[in-house]
């Protein structure tokens, strides 16, 4: 399948966490074209077992191909930590392949108190446990499960937004300034939760972080402001394909209810 000389990157996620991510990387590098990988019929990861997640981004990974894509981001906590390595194991050192983690270490070398919002099944894992035991041992930590938030993002319904944001918001300590997000979801309503909850003074997420790590693994300077700029690139990049538990598809019109979606959608291909 023949392409433009441009970096093309794919992403996968069981649903919309990979906007976030696709659109960091896309603004931080914009003439690389895109690839989106999504798995509605087996979301949410977290309720599936470790194999069974697994063999999803395997399975999302290999519509990707025909396409030979530079460097695939798994833009799933639960994916990465089940899929990161099999994965691997398959693509490199060929294809770099680059996985998601919560930003508890970098809330955790702030010294302050913080809670980590993330899914049921996440907050509950052997791997958060193991995470906050690493990184944060010695720091007040409170684990928040966010009831439905990834479910009624995916299905754009912003009133359920708000209720389980006021819901994780309500078991959240009133003096806990900062939120690491635990779930790659939870970024598109980043506003949402800064407004119903102006205590919160920082948000970690780890979008751009993993831009950056992308960026080097393509063997580009993330910190080189030609190219966010797009010096010497040609035409801008382009969402080229969308895929739906392996099926081609177009994104989805619920991407406009959120700033990186609707980015998204202004640069995906047609036709």
């Amino acid at each position: 399948m023949s392409r433009p000389r441009t970096p093309l990157v794919g992403f996968i996620d069981s649903g919309l966490g990979l906007v976030d991510f696709a659109d960091a990387f896309h603004r931080r590098v914009p003439h690389a074209d895109l690839l989106l990988s999504m798995d509605p019929d087996w979301m949410p990861y977290g309720a599936l077992d470790a194999e069974v997640v697994a063999e999803r981004i395997i399975a999302s990974a290999q519509v990707f191909s025909p396409w030979e894509p530079d460097a695939v981001v798994i833009a799933c906590n639960t994916g990465s930590v089940h899929g990161l390595a099999p994965l691997r194991a398959q693509l490199e050192p060929g294809t770099p392949v680059i996985g998601t983690v919560p930003a508890i270490k970098t809330a955790a070398d702030a010294g302050e108190p913080f809670a980590v919002w993330a899914t049921r099944a996440t907050t509950v894992s052997d791997y958060q446990r193991g995470l906050i035991e690493e990184f944060a041992a010695e720091a007040e930590v409170h684990p928040v499960a966010c009831a439905g938030l990834a479910e009624a993002i995916d299905s754009a319904e912003l009133a359920a937004v708000d209720t389980a944001i006021d819901a994780a918001i309500a078991a959240t300590p009133e003096h806990v300034e900062t939120i690491v997000l635990g779930c790659t979801h939870y970024g598109l309503v980043e506003d949402r939760i800064r407004a119903r909850r102006p205590a919160t003074r920082n948000l970690h997420d780890s979008p751009h972080a993993v831009a950056r790590q992308t960026a080097r693994r393509l063997g580009l300077d993330p910190d080189d402001p030609a190219l966010a700029a797009g010096h010497g690139a040609g035409t801008g990049g382009r969402v080229l394909a969308t895929y739906m538990s392996g099926r081609r598809s177009a994104l989805p019109d619920t991407l406009d209810a959120y700033p990186a979606g609707l980015r998204l959608r202004r640069i995906e291909a047609h036709g």
